[in-house]
């Protein structure tokens, strides 16, 4: 993996981070009931968790591809290199 795939990945990671954390403040902030406000709070945070893991598994299939690409490249070479 490449530095910037690296700060792709810890950009995508503070991103997160940071929605998870002022969504959860301005829930709390908000002027509502507390049953409603954990009702939304559990919302927020399972539709988080879902895009977090959706977005985790983008970044696993890409990196399976690329790892499938550079064993592929690397066989040709030895294989060119050993005719």
């Amino acid at each position: 993996m490449s530095s910037h795939d690296d700060s792709t990945t810890t950009f995508i990671s503070g991103l997160l981070l940071g929605a998870v954390i002022g969504a959860s403040v301005a829930l709390l902030m908000a002027p509502q009931p507390g049953r409603r406000t954990r009702r939304r709070l559990q919302r927020t945070a399972t539709d988080l968790r879902d895009n977090a893991q959706d977005r985790w598994e983008d970044l696993a299939e890409e990196v399976r591809d690329r790892v499938e690409e550079a064993l592929l490249g690397a066989r040709e070479k030895v294989g060119r290199s050993r005719s």
